[in-house]
C-alpha cells in the first residue's frame, strides 16, 4: 500500500498543473502510461480547466452521443448526451420515436433565496415587522441587478415562514426571483447578502444561512406525449398486444407509486437521461439531481416523476413534472467548448427550450426503461453493449470483441471469466 506524504501536497493550488502532475507520480509510483493520460489534453484544454476548479491534474472525459428522433414543442432536435452507461442514448431514442412528439410548458424562471434568522424574542412579531415591509425590502433587491430587471427578470415575493427546532424558533425569510436565463444562484446569493443587514434590523434577529435553494418548486418544466397501442405492438413484431404492453406498463407504474424501493430506481432511470444532457451543457446536475428527488418527496411522500394513464382511445399517456434550475449563461456553459457547441447543436434561443428537451428527454428515458421491463426485460439491450465492455476487460481486441460479446450473451453468461476462456478458444 502507498502511503502518501501530506508535505508533498503542501501549496499544491500554487503550483502549475505539470508541476502538480510531477508530486502525484512521485508520490504514488505512477507508470509511464498513466502519467501519459493525465498529461494528455482533450476538447477542454488545460488552461481552460485550471480556471474552471481547483487543484486541476488533467481532465476526464465522458462519451459524448446524439439521442435521435425527438420532436419536442413541433420542433425536431437530435440531443447531446455526456454518459458512461450502455444503452440509455438508444432508448431515448427509440422512446422518442414510438412517441407522438412531445409538448412542453414552463413555469416562470423564479429560484428561492433563503435567509436564516435566529436569536428572535418574539418570532411572530418579527415576521409581521418583516412582512410589513415587505416592499422596501425588495425595492432594495432591485438595486442589486437593474440589468436583470431591465430584461424582464427580478424580485418577485418574499416569503416570511416561524420555523419551530429542537434550537428554538428560527424565521425562513424566501425571497422568489426571476433569474431570467441564468441557473441564479450567484444572483441570489448576491441579493441575500444586500438585504440582510435590513431584515435583521427589522425582525430583532440575526442571520446564519443566506443561500439559494436547490428545490425550485417555482421553475418546473412539464412534458407530455401518447404512444398509441399500435406503435408499441410494432416495436415488439408483435409477440404481445399494443393493449397488453400498456397494461403492463401501468401496473409498473402503480408499482412505483406504491413502494418507495421501486420509486428510486423509476425515478433513476428518469435521471439516467436528465443528468446526460445536464451534463452535456455545462449545467449543475448535482443541484438538478437534488431538486429532482427533493420535489419527488415534497408532498409528504417519496413519488414518481412522471405520471402513467390512457387515454379515450386506450393509448398510453405519458407526463413528467419536474423542477429544472438550468442556466445558458454563467458557469462552465459559457466556458467548457464542447458546452458550448452543444447548446449550438440544439440551437437554444433562451433557458426554456434548454428545459423542454431536459424534460422530454427525462420522460423518453423512464418509458423506455418500463417498456423494456414490461416486454423484453431491462437486460436486453443493456447486455449487449455491457458485454462488449466486459470483453475488453478481458483482453479481448478488434474483431474479438464482437465474438466473445456475442457468445456470452448466447451462453447468458456475460462475465469476465466466460470472456476469458471464449477468447482463449478463439486464439487456439
Amino acid at each position: 500500500m502507498i502511503k502518501i506524504n501530506k508535505k508533498s501536497f503542501e501549496g499544491y493550488y500554487k503550483k502549475s498543473i505539470k508541476e502538480r502532475q510531477e508530486i502525484l507520480s512521485k508520490e504514488l509510483l505512477l507508470t509511464n502510461e498513466e502519467q501519459k493520460l493525465l498529461e494528455k489534453e482533450s476538447s477542454l484544454s488545460f488552461d481552460i480547466a485550471d480556471r474552471m476548479i481547483e487543484n486541476v491534474i488533467g481532465t476526464f472525459p465522458l462519451p459524448l452521443g446524439l439521442a435521435t428522433n425527438f420532436v419536442i414543442d413541433e420542433k425536431e432536435y437530435v440531443i447531446p448526451f455526456a454518459i458512461e452507461e450502455p444503452s440509455v442514448i438508444a432508448a431515448a431514442s427509440n422512446a422518442a420515436k414510438l412517441s407522438n412528439g412531445f409538448i412542453t410548458e414552463n413555469d416562470e424562471q423564479i429560484m428561492i433565496g433563503q435567509l436564516q434568522l435566529i436569536n428572535l424574542e418574539n418570532a411572530c412579531e418579527s415576521k409581521k415587522k418583516i412582512l410589513e415591509n415587505k416592499e422596501k425590502i425588495l425595492k432594495e433587491v432591485e438595486k442589486v441587478d437593474p440589468i436583470l430587471v431591465k430584461f424582464g427578470g427580478g424580485p418577485r415575493d418574499l416569503k416570511v415562514n416561524i420555523l419551530d427546532t429542537p434550537r428554538g424558533k428560527m424565521i425562513e425569510v424566501q425571497l422568489l426571483v426571476n433569474v431570467g436565463d441564468a441557473m441564479g444562484a450567484n444572483a441570489i446569493n448576491t441579493m441575500l447578502e444586500k438585504i440582510t443587514s435590513v431584515i435583521e434590523e427589522i425582525s430583532g434577529g440575526k442571520h446564519v444561512a443566506r443561500i439559494i435553494s436547490n428545490l425550485a418548486i417555482y421553475r418546473r418544466t412539464q412534458s407530455k406525449t401518447i404512444w398509441t397501442k399500435e406503435k408499441l405492438e410494432e416495436s415488439v413484431k408483435g409477440t404481445m398486444k399494443g393493449e397488453e404492453i400498456i397494461e403492463r406498463i401501468l401496473d409498473l407504474y402503480e408499482f412505483a407509486v406504491a413502494t418507495p424501493f421501486r420509486c428510486a430506481t423509476h425515478n433513476k432511470g428518469i435521471m439516467n437521461g436528465i443528468d446526460s444532457v445536464v451534463i452535456a451543457t455545462g449545467n449543475d446536475f448535482r443541484a438538478i439531481e437534488a431538486g429532482a428527488h427533493a420535489y419527488a418527496s415534497y408532498k409528504g411522500k417519496y413519488s414518481p416523476l412522471t405520471k402513467y394513464y390512457k387515454n379515450s382511445n386506450g393509448d398510453l399517456v405519458g407526463e413528467i413534472d419536474i423542477p429544472l434550475a438550468l442556466g445558458l449563461v454563467g458557469g462552465a456553459i459559457k466556458v467548457h467548448p464542447i458546452a458550448k457547441l452543444n447548446a449550438k447543436i440544439l440551437g437554444l434561443k433562451k433557458v426554456q427550450d434548454l428545459a423542454s428537451v431536459i424534460a422530454s428527454v427525462g420522460l423518453a428515458q423512464n418509458f423506455a426503461a418500463m417498456r423494456a421491463i414490461a416486454t423484453t426485460g431491462i437486460q436486453s439491450g443493456h447486455m449487449k453493449l455491457h458485454a462488449k465492455n466486459i470483453a475488453v476487460q478481458a483482453g479481448a481486441i478488434k474483431e474479438e470483441i464482437e465474438l466473445v460479446a456475442q457468445k456470452m450473451i448466447e451462453l447468458k453468461e456475460v462475465n469476465q471469466l466466460t470472456a476469458e476462456k471464449i477468447i482463449e478458444e478463439i486464439r487456439e
